[in-house]
């Protein structure tokens, strides 16, 4: 059951993310909607982290499309590549891609409903992470287990005082 829900997630995730990260990078699914990320992301750049303290200017354009080339190469990785290892490095980093984008809508005040959809997979993403690991464990559990069973002693069962 865990490996259909986690089979799932990484599926739906990926394409979302390669979807969105699309649409960072190219008009080519609709044109408003990457017009309208293309102003958010002016406002995002002016509170990158760091950027004050390490006194550099992030370039809203290239900020943009950073962040949507990550998107669409580890989405790709989330859905397509059967590497668990890979797999698990790719959710760990949209899952920071996420939270670095709630700092970004938090630092603007956008409104709730726009931060909402972050938040969304953000938990998303962590709950594929936790299922991940538990999938990972119950594997680790069942093979431990029959390891344990193969090296015990066999006890012959006796009939009448004698070996089968």
């Amino acid at each position: 059951m865990g490996s259909v829900v986690l089979k799932t997630l990484s599926i739906l995730l990926g394409v979302f993310f390669v979807l969105v990260g699309v649409l960072k990078i190219t008009p080519f699914i609709s044109r408003e909607l990457h017009r309208d990320l293309r102003k958010e992301f002016v406002k995002y750049a002016k509170v990158f982290p760091l950027s004050k303290t390490l006194e550099f200017k992030v370039s809203p354009k290239w900020y943009r499309r950073v962040i949507g080339g990550f998107e669409v190469a580890l989405g790709i990785v989330l859905a397509l590549i059967p590497h668990a290892r890979l797999r698990q490095i790719a959710n760990g980093i949209l899952t920071a891609m996420m939270a670095l984008a709630i700092y970004s809508h938090w630092m603007v005040n956008d409104k709730f409903e726009r931060l909402a959809p972050t938040l969304v997979f953000f938990f998303m993403l962590a709950c594929r992470l936790i299922v991940d690991y538990q999938v990972r464990r119950q594997d680790r559990l069942l093979k431990l287990k029959k390891l344990n069973m193969q090296n015990e002693p066999k006890i012959l069962s006796t009939k009448n005082g004698k070996s089968e």
